[in-house]
């Protein structure tokens, strides 16, 4: 149902003509600095979105055996089945019920919240790498605009429109349909307004549309995660104007919004940019940035010395920037180069603790870098999709408009930080951490152009199930195993909803990589085929759960948390080989699709894991490996593509070869 809501791009327009809201239309009202007019309230369906579930103890503990049977022999499988029964019946019996008292006294919020927020929050490994994604926007589909000047003053001025129609209300809810017809109309609109808040979700719900958790929105814009000892904070400043702009490790900050809160003219930002473009400056010696790719601990010393050495105000323009702009001084060579660039660059450029950091490259190769502990995909797909859309569709200059004439040596302001030598030490030791783990780190990507959704749909399968199938495939290939396989899926349909889990690891993927692998030649086309639908439908059946509330990776960790809370020694479940082997996710994956995405990518969660990012398109299937050293990304994606080529075949009836 909801399943397929995780990471999808809706088509949106403007709400003009009769219907359109009157609480803005005041003198002056001025629609050109905002993305939309919706005539239903941004925030209209928050309150009455239905409750993150707990799943049942019992499913929990079958949904966690059926995902261990394939990564276990029979005797540790007999272990771990054990412990958890053991587990249901005391400790986790008790901490179920204490969980499901606590939330029923927490209603205005999900039961994993707030261990969610800690576990990203308390977390002491660098941000970069360990955390932060990227996405990249596909070029400008007018050559000419693709101009760095050009374009970074268009995506600026779109990022501040959709900041100022979030923040007046004015942005359509971020509804998943699953029948536009009825329910993504003028008509539906001007009915669902009326009905209040508190009911708003269940007249979405009886015209089959599911609106999605908006709470993470406010925290895209003025926001910043600040380490400090133990556990960061998020820091939000809503009242700040300014933009925060990166270029060659230094910092410059200029008004985009003015006092009353409008737009400052593109024509200003464009001049501000052109100005900060022209600043030919060396890089500085100690580029401060780099200070946020360190351990959060000694960052938050680091952070410290850095306030009590006389940068207390000028840090606070860092954190409070609407966001953060990077300008890189270089062109981006291909995908390869452009994941490396984005997820991580040189460490000079990037200030990766903001919310966002929109970095647009010299040929105009443009993509958002997010910090992951505020927000999920959801919400950063739609911010980018709409400054795609927008950026592209109406822009706010042309590449032959003039930038105006106006002063940007007083407009714009170059941050300067005081360094001691302790700061410059520090600088100085993060470089070289950063430089030395990047070195560790390959990316890379393959096109399989031999179909995508189309063909994939027509065999009623489940795109989503092959591609996954496949990374099972290359794993057995490769290395001789099945292995921990993590697949992010948004709860956003349910209030304060963040992820769960999807475990594409099972027996049937386990059975039928053997069967393509190992034996090809044993097993007909027409088995080989059967053997692909049961892995579909099983996986359909597991994504669906997930998106529902209904995994069980949320529930146990929810469990150990609050266990933790409370001060109780750890449960056996927990102690468990099998439990650290399964959320040693050597296959962390994740999946997005959006007419406006070119590319995305992260890094692996484990040393001795990959990271794969992927699409499964209307023709075609793209997928963005990283890997440390100790694992081969090139030589995982040969194995990719061989098993897609061989599930194909079969698909459409031609012997395996081994």
């Amino acid at each position: 149902m909801v399943a397929g809501l995780l990471l999808r791009a809706w088509p949106r327009g403007l709400a003009f003509g009769p219907g359109a809201p009157s609480r803005l239309l005041s003198t002056g009202f001025d629609p050109g600095q905002y993305l939309q007019l919706s005539i239903v309230p941004t925030m209209h369906y928050q309150d009455s979105l239905p409750r993150l579930p707990i799943p049942k103890l019992e499913d929990t503990i079958r949904r966690y055996l059926s995902a261990q049977k394939p990564l276990l022999d029979d005797g540790q499988f007999r272990k771990t089945e054990q412990l958890c029964k053991s587990f249901e019946n005391g400790i986790g019996k008790e901490l179920h019920k204490q969980l499901v008292a606590q939330d029923k006294q927490n209603k205005h919020t999900s039961y994993i919240s707030g261990p969610w927020f800690d576990m990203y929050l308390t977390a002491r490994d660098p941000i970069v790498l360990n955390f932060n994604p990227f996405m990249s926007f596909n070029p400008d589909p007018k050559s000419e605009y693709n101009d760095q000047l050009t374009r970074a003053t268009n995506m600026t001025v779109s990022a501040v429109r959709f900041l100022k129609t979030l923040r007046a209300d004015l942005l359509e809810p971020e509804v998943f349909h699953l029948n536009p017809a009825k329910s993504d109309t003028d008509t539906f609109k001007r009915l669902i307004r009326f009905v209040p808040s508190s009911l708003s979700w269940y007249g979405a719900y009886l015209v089959n549309a599911y609106p999605l958790d908006m709470s993470q929105y406010f925290r895209l814009f003025n926001s910043t995660r600040l380490p400090k000892p133990s556990r960061d904070e998020l820091f939000t400043d809503d009242k700040a104007r300014h933009l925060l702009v990166l270029r060659k490790g230094h910092f410059y900050v200029f008004d985009v919004l003015d006092q009353d809160g409008n737009i400052v003219s593109a024509s200003e930002i464009q001049a501000h940019l052109k100005y900060i473009l022209s600043d030919s400056s060396l890089a500085p010696e100690f580029p401060l940035s780099y200070l946020t790719s360190e351990n959060r601990d000694i960052w938050a010393e680091l952070r410290q010395k850095l306030v009590s050495g006389g940068n207390e105000e000028t840090l606070r323009k860092v954190d409070s920037a609407v966001f953060c702009l990077c300008l890189d001084d270089f062109p981006i060579k291909d995908l390869v180069h452009l994941s490396h660039n984005m997820l991580h660059g040189d460490g000079t450029n990037r200030w990766f603790d903001k919310s966002f950091n929109l970095i647009i490259a010299k040929d105009g190769t443009a993509a958002i870098h997010f910090e992951h502990a505020w927000g999920d995909g959801v919400a950063v797909l739609r911010f980018f999709n709409e400054v795609f859309k927008d950026s592209t569709q109406a822009p706010a200059i042309t590449p032959w408009s003039q930038p105006a004439n106006t002063d940007s040596s007083v407009a714009v302001q170059k941050l300067n930080f005081k360094l001691n030598d302790a700061l410059k030490t520090g600088i100085t030791a993060a470089k070289e951490k950063f430089d030395a783990t990047m070195k560790t780190l390959t990316i890379d990507y393959i096109q399989f152009q031999r179909g995508g959704k189309e063909f994939l749909k027509k065999q009623k399968l489940s795109p989503d199930s092959v591609a996954q199938l496949a990374f099972q495939m290359a794993l057995l290939q490769q290395y001789g195993q099945t292995v921990a396989t993590y697949e992010s899926c948004s709860t956003a349909a349910f209030k304060h909803g963040r992820t769960e889990t999807i475990r594409p690891a099972s027996i049937f993927t386990k059975r039928c990589s053997e069967a393509f692998v190992r034996e090809p030649s044993k097993h007909s086309a027409g088995e080989l085929q059967q053997m692909i639908a049961k892995c579909s439908t099983y996986h359909n059946q597991l994504t669906k759960e997930a998106a529902m509330g209904q995994g069980f990776d949320r529930h146990l960790f929810a469990l150990r948390y609050l266990g933790a809370a409370k001060g109780i020694d750890l449960p056996e479940l927990y102690l468990d080989p099998a439990y650290r082997q399964i959320n040693h996710n050597i296959l962390s994956t994740s999946t997005l699709s959006s007419p406006a995405v070119n590319i995305g990518g992260f890094a692996p969660v484990v040393p001795d894991g990959f990271g794969i990012a992927y699409a499964v398109h209307d023709n075609w299937i793209g997928c963005n490996v990283s890997a440390y050293q100790g694992r081969n990304a090139h030589e995982f994606l040969r194995c990719v593509e061989k098993a897609l080529e061989g599930m194909f075949d079969a698909l459409e009836g031609k012997a395996i070869k081994s």
